[in-house]
Parts: C-alpha cells; sequence; structure tokens
C-alpha cells in the first residue's frame, strides 16, 4: 500500500475505494451496451431504422467522450470522491428521464446524459489506484478495472434480456436508476478523501499547463490511437451491433445471440488483469498491446467473413477477439507513464476520450452503412439487413483495428518506468 504525500488512508479503506470505483464503472458497462438487448423493442416504439438507432445509442458516447478531458481535469483538481457520488446522483435522474421518453429526441437527451454522469467513474477509480496503491501494482489495478467493466457488460447481455423481458424496457431503466441511487451513498460515504499534500501536488501545474503539455505529447496520441482501435471491436459490435448480427446471419434468437455476444466482454473480463500482471512483470508495454492487435485483427476478421456455422467456433472465435481487444488496457499505463503525474489524469481523460469515441463513431457509422445498403425487407415494423450487408458495414472495424497495430509498432516503450513528458519531441 502507498503513503505517498503521508496520506493517512488503510489499506482497508484504499481497497474498498477502489471497489466501489470498480462497480461504478461496471455499472458505466450495463449502461453502455444495455440497447444491444431491446434494439427491435426501441425500433419500434422510436420507429426508426438502424442509423437512427445507431445515434441514439451512441449519444452515450457522444456525451462520455466530450467530457472525459474535463472529468480528467477536474479529477486532477478536487479528486475523485465527490465527483463520482454526484454524477452517479445524476445518472439515477438521466436514467428515468431516458425509461419516460416518448420520442427519439428525448430519448436521445436521456441517453447522453446517462454518458456524461457515467463518465467519472473510469478516470476516478484510476486516480483512486494512483493515489493509494503501488505504482508497480497500477497496470494489474487498472485490468482488474476492466475485469469489472467487462462482469457490467455481461450483465448487460442476456441476464439483462431477461429483466427486459420480464418488466419492459422502461422497467429496466428504472431498476438501473435505483441502483445509481445506492452506488452515489456508497461512494460519498466510503471512498476516502485526498490529503491536504495530494492536493498541493495536484494543483501546482495551471489547468492550461496540464492539458497543453498532455495534448502536446505524440505518445498520447499513439495511445489514444491504439485504445480506439482496441476498443472499436467491444463498443461498435459487442455493444450494440452483434446481436442483431448473431441473429440475422447465425438464427439466433434474441437471448442466445445476447448470450454468445456476451462472450467478447468474458475474454475481455477474464485476460485484463492477466495481460496488465503480465506487462508489470516482464517491464514492457508494447509487446503486450502489438501481440494483442493483430490477434483482435485475426479472429475478429474470421468471425465476420468464414461466419462459422458452429457456434462453438464462433464463441472461440468471439472469445479470442476480447482477449486481443483487453490488451488496450496496458495502453492506460503507458499514457500515464509518457505524461508528468501532474496532468496524469488529464492524460487519461484525454486517451479515454479517444477510447470511448469509438463507440461514438463505429456504432453511427455501421448503422449508416447498414441502411445505405439495405434491400428493404422489414418484419414486424422493423428493417432486416442481408448478411452480405451486414459484411460490409462490419468490415470498417478491421480498418480501425489495423490502425491499432499501426500505432502499438510506433509507440515508444516505456520500460513500465515514468518517463513523463516536458514538451520536447525529441526521443
Amino acid at each position: 500500500m502507498s503513503t505517498t504525500n503521508q496520506n493517512p488512508v488503510t489499506r482497508r479503506s484504499a481497497i474498498i475505494g477502489f471497489s466501489l470505483g470498480t462497480l461504478f464503472f461496471g455499472y458505466a458497462f450495463i449502461q453502455r451496451v444495455a440497447p444491444s438487448i431491446m434494439t427491435n423493442e426501441l425500433m419500434r416504439d422510436f420507429a426508426v431504422g438502424g442509423a437512427a438507432l445507431g445515434s441514439l445509442s451512441a449519444f452515450y458516447f457522444y456525451a462520455y467522450a466530450s467530457i472525459q478531458l474535463p472529468v480528467g481535469i477536474l479529477t486532477d483538481r478536487y479528486g475523485p470522491r465527490k465527483l463520482m457520488s454526484f454524477a452517479a446522483a445524476l445518472c439515477a435522474l438521466a436514467s428515468v428521464g431516458f425509461a419516460l421518453s416518448d420520442s427519439l429526441v428525448t430519448a436521445s437527451i436521456g441517453r447522453g446524459f446517462i454518458g456524461a454522469t457515467v463518465a467519472f467513474a473510469f478516470v476516478g477509480t484510476l486516480a483512486i489506484a494512483g493515489h493509494w496503491f503501488k505504482p508497480a501494482q497500477y497496470a494489474m489495478l487498472a485490468g482488474i478495472l476492466q475485469t469489472v467493466g467487462m462482469a457490467g457488460a455481461i450483465f448487460g447481455q442476456a441476464p439483462l434480456r431477461y429483466v427486459v423481458e420480464s418488466v419492459g424496457w422502461r422497467g429496466m431503466m428504472g431498476i438501473l436508476a435505483v441502483l445509481a441511487l445506492l452506488l452515489s451513498a456508497l461512494l460519498f460515504v466510503l471512498v476516502p478523501q485526498r490529503s491536504q499534500a495530494q492536493r498541493k501536488v495536484e494543483t501546482r501545474s495551471s489547468v492550461l499547463d496540464g492539458v497543453r503539455l498532455a495534448a502536446s505529447n505524440p505518445q498520447t496520441w499513439l495511445c489514444a490511437l491504439i485504445g480506439f482501435g482496441l476498443a472499436s471491436i467491444m463498443l461498435g459490435f459487442g455493444a450494440l451491433w452483434a446481436v442483431p448480427w448473431l441473429s440475422t446471419v447465425h438464427g439466433y434468437s434474441t437471448t442466445e445471440a445476447a448470450g454468445i455476444a456476451s462472450m467478447l466482454f468474458v475474454g475481455w473480463a477474464v485476460f485484463s488483469p492477466l495481460v496488465g500482471w503480465m506487462s508489470d512483470r516482464i517491464g514492457r508495454r508494447n509487446p503486450i498491446m502489438i501481440f494483442g492487435s493483430m490477434i483482435c485483427l485475426i479472429a475478429f476478421a474470421a468471425t465476420i467473413f468464414i461466419a462459422p456455422t458452429n457456434t462453438a467456433i464462433l464463441i472461440t472465435l468471439i472469445f479470442i477477439t476480447g482477449i486481443g481487444g483487453c490488451t488496450m488496457t496496458v495502453c492506460f499505463s503507458s499514457v500515464k507513464e509518457h505524461n508528468s503525474l501532474n496532468c496524469s489524469s488529464t492524460a487519461l481523460g484525454l486517451m479515454n476520450m479517444c477510447v470511448v469515441g469509438s463507440g461514438a463513431v463505429m456504432q453511427p457509422l455501421i448503422g449508416w452503412l447498414l441502411d445505405l445498403n439495405w434491400a428493404g425487407t422489414m418484419i414486424d415494423g422493423v428493417r432486416v439487413y442481408s448478411i452480405d450487408t451486414y459484411t460490409i458495414a462490419l468490415s470498417s472495424l478491421l480498418v480501425v483495428t489495423a490502425g491499432a497495430f499501426i500505432g502499438a509498432l510506433l509507440l515508444r516503450e516505456t520500460w513500465c518506468r515514468q518517463v513523463g513528458f516536458r514538451g520536447s519531441f525529441a526521443a
């Protein structure tokens, strides 16, 4: 346990604080993937097609991504406790607003507010890890955080579909609102407060200097490119289009498709802490991201182009895609090490803006490509897309994943040390 800056926080308090932060992040993923298991209900109730549904779902990512830089700045300046607690309370209100929506416009606004509020979970929890745990544990803790996030995504698939079938999608959103209120209270009461010494360290540089340093560092943007590419399949495919693709191409029921799609998140969940631990163990970041992006690219290409009819093979390919994608976790350690400690949350927020931005870009892009090549088939008021149409649309994910591979090849190795950045572009 780190006692940086003479902070008297006990190991037990730090673990509880980190655990609550991970639960908030897991909750954020439930909200993130929720539209994927109610695509038919949303398309029918709001009378929209794939492009409009993709945009509705992506409002979460628009808000989440756009607020990441302010989240990082605010966390550096004020700490995670009050920010996360207040954000969770606002999320409860936004969830109620989404549940009561009677038009695509009001639903999109509600979805956007949900994304903006849960945006505090990831950076806030990593700030807790940075405040009260040893630096050598950071990558592993980031992996554990991703695991809990993926557990939320898994719950947001088949299990949440059963909830939708029992109480409807509006009732399900009401339940999520109650959970957000409970999280808000726990975060406020149990997350430790920063010491005065920590506050001095984190406010020494001006806000604008922190943003300038993080944004002028080319390594920050390479990390962002890797994160965008490796997260795109999970957020663009798994969080929305996997279930309808599996139902159309392979003929699975919505519940069965949700269960199969969740294997993408299982791959992330199981291996995220392992790749973080392995990176710390070998003292390197880049080889893991290079290998992971290559595996992710190959496995997903086989998934959509071969489209195996054998369920076991299909599940295996989707699972391996998740394993490759989860190596993005190491990127958060790398971007932290490439930047000054005084602006580490700002750098994390800037990178995470691009990571989550992959969902904001890819979900509506895939929907637009589906509508562009739609043959006009409809069943019960819902558009049905052909296998070839899905293949064309989902191929866009391979392009950005290839970009992640290139970024990993270009990124400088930190050797798991804080190398920082002072504004020079020299090697």
